[in-house]
């Protein structure tokens, strides 16, 4: 009896009917990597922007927290606005705000104007991150983590492309070669006019055909989802403050520890950003198949003993451990994402902007902080510091069990 409700159930959903929309998942994918292909150029030419401007690494952490907090706060209430009122065609108005931001940091001539630019950056991501991970969803075919993955795979992809682009068109130019990049923009505006068409197209039919039940859904207490909301926010810290030394102070890591030059370093960076790409393409179809809760255990504390030895690496294990850093430790957003939307079922922008906002807001707060100790010790002395940050992995243990409630259901 069970069996057969579940099924109906199931039969619901016309997105799971129709199986999973790749030309969608692609389209907004390919946008989401031109979107963080653009603002990783931010963190790229930070060597540049310190010598153009004489910046100190406080003054590095601040761009940083404007851009990334401008974000955070923005995305939970669009995410939030956007449940009850879709809106499609914010897509391409928020990568042009993208544009704009851009191309402010190509003419800046102060640093109040970079700041400027950040916060224009921050909002553009603030209003593409929630739709554009609800897109995803609609075209998951009830592959929900393997939606996500494929989604998030374009944003990483795009964040490890800026740098090795920034290295040989940027570093020459200085930062005025950042307008270049304006191109990528604006292709990104065109496909996401197509895609808030298909969004728009799909919202009128759901409406006709709308899902009467969630076979997601988590029948757990109030408190208890609140305590596992709780949890995940926790573990998103642990993994944002950390790859914020990674992938903010990198390049500084390796040329205070290493000598190397700030193209090498740059490309050091890429090679790691490559690697948090790939880790995030297995985390979702994994958390499909073995559940969500063991992709977390293995993805925040399983790093932990790769971090504890990075500080003390040389040269050559210090890429091979980053590289094993950024594939495990990446597998985890995707997991925590679709675990939360599971534990809130109907709540897809919500969830989406808390926690793409909390993840931004947790980067821009820890470069900040970071920063500020790279100014007061070194940037060698904040990677030990920040080496037992995965530990807090340990309150996994506390989420709940959802694939049972599930099938205890």
């Amino acid at each position: 009896m069970a069996l057969q409700t579940i099924s109906k159930t199931k039969t619901l959903s016309p997105v799971a009917e129709e199986g999973v929309l790749f030309r969608v998942l692609t389209a907004v994918s390919f946008c989401h990597l031109l979107n963080d292909m653009v603002q990783s150029l931010l963190p790229s030419i930070y060597p540049i922007l310190k010598s153009s401007f004489k910046l100190d690494f406080g003054q590095i952490g601040l761009i940083t927290l404007t851009y990334q907090i401008t974000a955070s706060l923005l995305q939970l209430f669009i995410g939030n606005y956007t449940d009850r009122r879709p809106l499609p065609y914010s897509l391409p108005l928020g990568m042009t705000v993208t544009l704009a931001g851009l191309i402010l940091v190509a003419v800046a001539s102060s640093f109040p104007m970079l700041l400027i630019a950040a916060g224009l950056i921050g909002v553009g991501s603030a209003v593409f991150h929630p739709e554009s991970s609800r897109v995803a969803r609609m075209a998951s075919g009830g592959q929900h983590g393997m939606a996500q993955s494929f989604f998030q795979v374009g944003g990483n992809t795009g964040s490890a492309i800026g740098p090795l682009l920034a290295a040989y068109i940027v570093l020459p130019r200085g930062e005025r070669g950042v307008g270049w990049f304006s191109i990528a923009a604006l292709v990104g505006i065109a496909v996401l006019f197509w895609v808030s068409g298909w969004y728009k197209e799909r919202l009128e039919h759901l409406q006709q055909r709308p899902v009467k039940h969630e076979d997601n859904a988590a029948p757990l207490p109030r408190k208890k989802i609140i305590s596992a909301i709780a949890v995940l926010v926790a573990l998103v810290f642990s993994k944002y403050f950390y790859l914020a030394s990674l992938t903010i102070y990198y390049t500084f890591y390796l040329m205070e520890r290493f000598h190397v030059s700030v193209r090498s370093s740059q490309i050091h960076l890429f090679v790691f950003l490559g690697a948090v790409a790939a880790g995030t393409l297995i985390g979702g179809p994994v958390g499909d198949r073995v559940g969500r809760k063991v992709v977390i255990w293995c993805s925040i504390l399983g790093v932990l003993p790769f971090t504890l030895m990075l500080p003390y690496a040389n040269l050559f294990w210090t890429g091979v451990l980053s590289v094993v850093i950024g594939f495990v430790i990446a597998s985890a957003f995707s997991a925590i994402l679709v675990y939360a939307q599971e534990l809130v079922p109907g709540r897809v922008g919500m969830i989406s902007g808390l926690f793409f906002g909390f993840a931004f807001g947790m980067g821009g707060i820890g470069a900040a902080v970071l920063g500020k100790l790279a100014d007061a010790t070194s940037v060698v002395y904040v990677y030990k510091v920040c080496a037992y940050l995965p530990a807090i992995g340990l309150l996994t243990g506390f989420l709940p069990n959802l694939e049972r409630k599930r099938i205890g259901a």
